[in-house]
């Protein structure tokens, strides 16, 4: 049998498991266009099936072979589904996946769910955009498949707008289906002051290994003072604040992010941003046909909520790009190269801070930008050193009502 042989039959197999049982969201494999997960019990069926096939007994070097092959062909959505299916036949096949498949700072793809908590492509955006439910107050990220803007994409977040007495919630998920913070699939949250004006971005495990975490405790007292409880899992990683423009609603908005967990100096030449490598079991048990998305890490209940270990002063920040008046078009304007198309308050484009130490071309290069297409369908393009979770929850608060800024 020839080597193109193997690659084809391999692939037959494959599509048969994604045809029946990995039509599903990103999260668990890909997503479907009724947004329905399937059964967990069909694709186990099948994956037992693939255990017992010639394919696991091939030998390592020409599997090893095969996958990279596999790899770097079904390089776009939704053929590299036979990716993620590879990754769930054994631990053999996993291990080897996980060591071909790169992150998305290296290859540009996002392929597992781990993907959307590493950091985008250094030298390119990546282009994704957001359609909100204005009935239900869900918004739903998708990757973008191609450059149309009737594009169907590829599902990869959710989030729920939650409101509180003092505050708002938009809960994030990576199962569109079930948006709620006590879901095994919740990977953090959005949350806002009574203004709208200020947010902090809370994660639902530590950005990186290298947070000092310590096991959590009902409550302590400190010189009489009562400490309450946090919920485990909500580790603040960046802080959002927005400005008063003069100019009310007809103007700009001025933001300003504070990426707590991301040093300054990832965005400089050969600048390293923290990078998750694997979800916490708690994140994963409703994929339990999946071995892949299981982790030995320890449970989350042994965390609690806690900040980076990079000092204040050496975070990274965040500012929206200056627009400039056309006045032509007697409106406030900026360059996202064809990516928006409707005039909107809530546009913007995040660039490094000035703040952040001295300015060099770098500081230039658009990191985050979101912009109106239609109705309630909004891009957004995103590159290192933030993640697709990051990039997401930051746009998530340009939605949010600003009574003090408009």
């Amino acid at each position: 049998m020839s080597f193109k042989s193997i690659i084809q039959d391999m692939r037959g197999e494959f599509g048969s498991i994604s045809r029946k049982g990995f039509e599903v969201k990103f999260v668990s494999g890909m997503r479907s266009r009724s947004h329905r997960v399937v059964q967990d019990s069909s694709v186990v069926a099948k994956i037992d099936a693939l255990k017992q096939s010639c394919w696991v007994n091939l030998p390592p070097e020409l599997l090893r072979d095969v996958l990279i092959r596999i790899d770097t062909s079904e390089d776009t959505w939704p053929p590299r589904k036979n990716v993620v299916a590879c990754a769930g036949v054994c631990r053999n096949w996993r291990e080897i996946m996980k060591e071909i498949v790169k992150s998305p700072e290296v290859s540009g793809k996002l392929t597992f769910p781990i993907s959307l908590k590493q950091p985008g492509p250094r030298d390119s955006l990546l282009q994704c955009f957001i359609k909100r439910n204005r009935s239900s107050q869900t918004y739903y990220l998708y990757l973008g498949l191609n450059q149309a803007s009737t594009d169907d994409g590829k599902f990869l977040l959710a989030a729920r707008k939650c409101r509180r007495p003092t505050h708002t919630d938009y809960i994030i998920s990576l199962n569109s289906d079930d948006v709620s913070k006590g879901s095994s699939t919740y990977v953090g949250k959005l949350r806002s002051n009574f203004l709208g004006t200020k947010f902090t971005i809370f994660d639902a495990q530590p950005p990186h290994a290298g947070v000092k975490v310590t096991k959590c405790r009902s409550t302590r007292l400190i010189n009489r003072q009562v400490t309450p409880k946090v919920p485990p899992g909500n580790y603040s990683i960046a802080h959002i604040s927005y400005e008063l423009n003069v100019l009310g609603s007809r103007g700009p908005r001025r933001m300003h992010c504070v990426m707590d967990a991301i040093p300054n100096s990832a965005v400089e030449p050969g600048g390293v941003a923290p990078t998750q490598t694997e979800f916490l079991l708690g994140s994963v048990d409703s994929f339990p046909s999946l071995s892949f998305f299981r982790s030995k890490s320890i449970r989350t209940d042994s965390f609690r909520s806690g900040h980076s270990s990079i000092p204040s002063e050496g975070m990274l920040v965040l500012r929206n790009k200056a627009p400039r008046w056309h006045e032509q078009l007697q409106c406030w304007c900026l360059n996202f190269n064809g990516r928006v198309t409707v005039a909107s308050v809530k546009n913007f484009q995040l660039v490094a801070s000035p703040d952040n130490g001295v300015a060099g071309p770098e500081h230039e290069n658009v990191i985050l930008q979101f912009g109106k297409v239609g109705k309630d369908v909004f891009t957004m393009d995103y590159q290192y050193p933030i993640s697709a979770f990051q990039a997401f929850a930051i746009c998530l608060s340009s939605f949010d009502t600003k009574i003090a800024c408009e």
